[in-house]
């Protein structure tokens, strides 16, 4: 076997070694490597069909379930990029990412592209829409010049030559929310999905005999990276779309699964339960990401499972994963987010780009193949964040391109890393990253406010809690209870303000004329106990 170069070889490989092996579960449904291989392979064939071109990009708005899969995987063997969105965004934030990333193909369900059809005339890149279920019209509102496919019949073309594609070839864009403005799309080679993959189950241990459960949406790096690590060690992947914290308990029983990956939400909702025992007879690690995990959280975790090991994590979609702590050190760090994993290098540098001394505070710098290829379309906010390294901090003579996280941390004589904290004004909830500009745009939307402002609250289950501050509009009154419809039906549940404060009178500004958002923010303290 040679060493997987392409995102669709850490698939193809397993197919080769274990095609009887159990790839996917999901819903009742088993798919064997060899038969997850051979849907692949048909999809490719059917996106060639399309005239799918290398570098084209193939969006995918699913529920998590095999065909979000064999459409991901189908699109990267094609030559083609793929953009899987996240499931719960509203239609016109979708239209946003479609139009962005000029998407040409669209695989989705006809319920959701009821939904989409109307607007569909924001994205003139999209030719193509592929659905899942059957459906014998395209709905009401069809753009001109948009071709409707069916899922099965797509996949029953005869088989076509792929592009040629290299390791440094782009395979994924994955979106998500910037400090300002709409998600941005951070795109992915073939080789950091591939390098990433190999890292983190190295660490993991990750085997043939393992089942992961696939908790975290697909469209996030951390939920991809299940499959990728799955499949990469020949792992059973299952598939869950849970509404209930216990339906996520009842899966880990039921499917005997041995690792999970999830973020600090959920764990401190999972640690309130009682699990059942037969959980903890299989699951040999769970993986934080996302956040950082309370301590009485962890204690909680491994009271249940005392035999599951806890990996404590920390990465960044720019760099896919920066560090993991060991399990052996959790008891004696338990807030450090521990070391660089396997085949990347963690440096914390001052502003001028000297290397920071132990324990002083400075911003974490990413280095190697798990470096990202930027932001799409973007080269401003590329420049911003991905810069080339100043030779007094690598050493190296030539130069090389890292990702500066714009998070600040602080690392030890012993090489261990803490985060402080961040440097853009993000609002981390539920492991969402939550754009406060989003919001506004949003709440300006609706009509019902003069003004108003985002802001991350702290919040124990959450992380942090979306908190808005409001001026009714000129002349008239605001209606909280109305400002909250009209948010939850432009709003995903993740991005709806937990609290609504309604302020009189403009609010402040700094020097620059923008909104304060530290004074807001120390006004918003006396509702912490709300």
């Amino acid at each position: 076997m040679h060493t997987p170069a392409l995102l669709p070889d850490l698939l193809a490989q397993s197919a080769e070694r274990w095609p009887h092996a159990d790839a996917l579960r999901s819903d009742g449904r088993t798919i064997a490597y060899g038969t997850l291989q051979a849907a692949v392979t048909a999809h490719r064939d059917g996106l060639l069909g399309l005239d799918v071109g290398r570098a084209d990009r193939v969006a995918i708005w699913l529920d998590k379930s095999p065909e979000t899969v064999i459409a991901c995987f189908g699109a990267a063997a094609a030559g083609g990029v793929f953009v899987p969105v996240n499931p719960v965004l509203k239609p016109g934030q979708v239209v946003h990412v479609l139009a962005d990333s000029g998407a040409k193909v669209l695989v989705t369900s006809s319920q959701r592209m009821a939904l989409l059809a109307p607007l569909l005339r924001g994205c003139p890149a999209l030719k193509h829409v592929v659905l899942t279920d059957p459906a014998n019209a395209m709905p009401d509102g069809r753009p001109e010049g948009v071709a409707l496919h069916g899922w099965h019949a797509l996949a029953s073309g005869k088989a076509r030559p792929a592009h040629r594609v290299i390791d440094t070839d782009m395979a994924a864009i994955l979106y998500t929310s910037g400090s300002t403005g709409l998600p941005k799309g951070v795109v992915l080679s073939h080789r950091n999905l591939v390098a990433g993959a190999t890292s983190v189950s190295s660490y993991l241990e990750n085997h043939p005999g393992d089942t992961l459960l696939a908790a975290l949406p697909l469209s996030f790096d951390a939920g991809f990276s299940q499959l990728t690590t799955g499949f990469h060690s020949g792992a059973c992947v299952v598939l869950l779309n849970y509404l209930l914290p216990r339906d996520v308990l009842r899966s880990m029983e039921r499917e005997r699964v041995t690792g999970i990956t999830a973020v600090p939400p959920l764990y401190i909702q999972l640690a309130s339960l009682d699990w059942p025992p037969a959980i903890g007879e299989h699951l040999r690690y769970f993986a934080n990401t996302g956040g950082h995990m309370p301590r009485e959280t962890l204690a909680a975790l491994r009271r249940r499972v005392p035999q599951a090991r806890p990996f404590l994590m920390y990465g960044l979609t720019e760099a896919f994963r920066s560090t993991y702590l060991p399990p052996h050190e959790v008891e004696r760090r338990p807030d450090s987010i521990g070391k660089a994993i396997p085949n990347a290098e963690i440096l914390v540098l001052r502003e001028d780009g000297t290397p920071c001394a132990p324990d002083e505070p400075g911003e974490l710098v990413h280095r190697g193949a798990l470096v990202s290829m930027g932001y799409w379309n973007d080269p401003e906010r590329t420049a911003e964040r991905f810069r080339v390294l100043p030779a007094m901090a690598s050493g190296l003579p030539l130069p090389e391109t890292a990702v500066f996280s714009g998070d600040t941390v602080r690392m030890d004589s012993d090489g261990f890393l803490y985060f402080i904290g961040r440097r853009d004004e993000m609002i981390k909830s539920s492991g969402y990253r939550i754009s406060p500009t989003e919001v506004e745009e949003l709440l300006y939307e609706t009509g019902l406010v003069g003004e108003c402002a985002a802001l991350g609250v702290a919040h124990p289950a959450l992380g942090q809690a979306v908190h808005v501050v409001v001026t009714p509009t000129s002349g008239g009154g605001l209606d909280v209870e109305q400002l909250m419809a009209a948010c939850r039906a432009r709003m995903p549940a993740y991005m709806v303000p937990a609290h609504v404060y309604v302020k009189e009178g403009p609010l402040p500004r700094n020097p620059n004329g923008k909104i304060d958002r530290k004074l807001l923010a120390a006004y918003s303290e006396q509702f912490h106990d709300h």
